[in-house]
C-alpha cells in the first residue's frame, strides 16, 4: 500500500493507505480527527471542506495520495492551543451561526477560505455565492452571513456593512 506523509493541524502523520482512500477517510479512521464530516460522499453539501496548503478542498472526493506532502487544516487545528477560537468560529457562536451543527466545520473552513480570498471585503451576496458549495438545512443562512461578514472585519481589521446592520 502507499505510504502518505502529510502535515495535519501542525503535526506530521505518515500512514499507509490504499489509493482509493478519501482524505475525509484518513484524517476521521486514521487519525481521529472527526470534526470533518461526511454528508453526501459526492461534493455537494460542504460537510467535509478542510484546507489542503491553505486552499478549501472538499475531503470526500479528494484521495489521501494526492495529498502526500501536504498541509491541511480541519477544524481541530483553528483554535489556538489556549482555546482561543479562530475569528471565524467565535463569530459563528456570537451570531448564533449553527443550529444541528453537521454543516458548521465546513461552512467554517469554506467561510475562512472566502475571506481570504477576499481581502477587499465582500457583500452579502458575494458571501451568498460563496457558499454555494455548502448546504445547511437549518438556519435558512441569514446568521451564518452575518457571522462571516463580522469575522471578517475581524480578519481584515475592519467594519463591514453586514456587520453595522447587525448590531
Amino acid at each position: 500500500m502507499p505510504q502518505v506523509t502529510l502535515t495535519v493541524n501542525g503535526q506530521s502523520h505518515t500512514a499507509e493507505v490504499e489509493g482509493r482512500t478519501l482524505l475525509v477517510e484518513l484524517l476521521r479512521e486514521k487519525l481521529r480527527l472527526t470534526g470533518t464530516h461526511v454528508g453526501c460522499d459526492t461534493s455537494q453539501c460542504g460537510a467535509c471542506v478542510v484546507h489542503v496548503n491553505g486552499e478549501s478542498v472538499k475531503s470526500c472526493t479528494t484521495l489521501a495520495v494526492m495529498c502526500d506532502g501536504a498541509s491541511v487544516t480541519t477544524i481541530e487545528g483553528l483554535a489556538k492551543p489556549d482555546g482561543t477560537l479562530h475569528p471565524m468560529q467565535e463569530a459563528f457562536r456570537e451570531y448564533h451561526a449553527l443550529q444541528c451543527g453537521f454543516c458548521t466545520p465546513g461552512m467554517v473552513m469554506s467561510a475562512i477560505d472566502l475571506v481570504q480570498k477576499n481581502p477587499q471585503g465582500l457583500t452579502e451576496q458575494q458571501i451568498r455565492e460563496g457558499l454555494e458549495g455548502n448546504l445547511c438545512r437549518c438556519t435558512g443562512y441569514h446568521n451564518i452571513v452575518k457571522a462571516i461578514a463580522a469575522a471578517a472585519e475581524v480578519m481584515h481589521g475592519r467594519r463591514s456593512e453586514i456587520a453595522r446592520a447587525a448590531e
